[in-house]
């Protein structure tokens, strides 16, 4: 699946306008349901189980069981499959010192500049900066900046990467729904990616600050970062702005966070801090590939 404008018709009922799946999602408690799926997600199994499971999944999506760190026989349950890590060297980093790296696998959804202070979610569908981010005061940093949306399939590697070497100081926690992130939700959903809950990263690199933006979605258990203990979806959560008491850092390509099943990143860039590479609606990219280059504002990492 694609966010690419040129991507077929959904089903839809007559006279309602929508595709079936929306009012059935509307319905379903749908936070809930995610919690469940990953509590099943976490269960272990009896191996000659899982490992049947395991390899069923991996016959129906397009899944090369060779990049991984450890073999089918060593999961001990579904999630620890879905959170696989990838073997040394698998995803080689760009070589170029000033590439913007492609923080996760994926499909390329839209991308561009932050105008007026507003993104484009699909075509003829925008949603404002200021509700993505419940920040007043950064919504000035980022508008006029760039803006990609990076969609995670089930089958993609689900760790999230740094796109550049920084330090993480502060993060945020937004509670809230959880929509299907796929063509549906996307072409369906006003304001998908600024109603569903997410947890922001907010990375000091040379270039400055930059937002590294992770959405939760239906069926994603939780999500995980490497700096703190906070995970998603947590029942009776509220909005949480928290600062590390010691930075932390990253190097380019360091992991900062895990899905526990495919979902979005967006990444945020203020003005003058990135140019992107000639991109397509709809590629696939890799973890590691450039995408662009960071503009060296010499601003201080301390």
């Amino acid at each position: 699946e694609t966010q690419s404008s040129a991507a077929p018709k959904l089903m839809v009922f007559p006279g309602f306008g929508k595709p079936p799946a929306l009012y059935f999602l509307w319905i379903l408690p749908k936070n809930l349901f995610s919690r469940i799926c990953g509590f099943v997600a976490n269960l272990k199994l009896p191996p000659f189980i899982l490992q049947r499971l395991i390899r069923l999944f991996c016959h129906f999506y397009p899944i090369d069981l060779n990049e991984a760190e450890q073999s089918v026989e060593d999961f001990d349950c579904f999630n620890a499959f879905f959170t696989r890590k990838l073997r040394q060297g698998v995803r080689p980093l760009a070589e170029d010192p000033n590439a913007l790296l492609c923080p996760v696998d994926g499909t390329l959804g839209e991308y561009g500049i932050i105008r007026d202070g507003n993104l484009l979610q699909a075509k003829g569908l925008e949603y404002r900066l200021e509700d993505l981010l419940q920040d007043p005061e950064r919504k000035d940093l980022y508008d006029g900046g760039h803006y990609i949306t990076l969609y995670l399939a089930p089958h993609n590697y689900h760790r999230i990467h740094s796109p550049a070497e920084g330090q993480v100081r502060e993060f945020a926690y937004v509670p809230g729904d959880l929509w299907t992130v796929s063509e549906l939700g996307v072409m369906h959903v006003p304001g998908l990616f600024a109603r569903n809950e997410r947890i922001l990263t907010y990375l000091q690199t040379k270039a400055g600050e930059c937002a590294i933006i992770k959405v939760g979605a239906t069926v994603v258990g939780k999500i995980r970062v490497c700096y703190h203990e906070q995970v998603s979806n947590l029942p009776g959560a509220t909005f949480s702005l928290s600062r590390l008491e010691t930075p932390w850092h990253v190097e380019r390509g360091g992991e900062i966070g895990v899905f526990e099943l495919g979902s979005t990143v967006i990444c945020l860039f203020q003005p003058g801090q990135v140019e992107f590479d000639s991109l397509n609606l709809g590629q696939t990219v890799y973890l590691g590939q450039s995408l662009g280059k960071i503009l060296d504002n010499t601003t201080s990492l301390n």
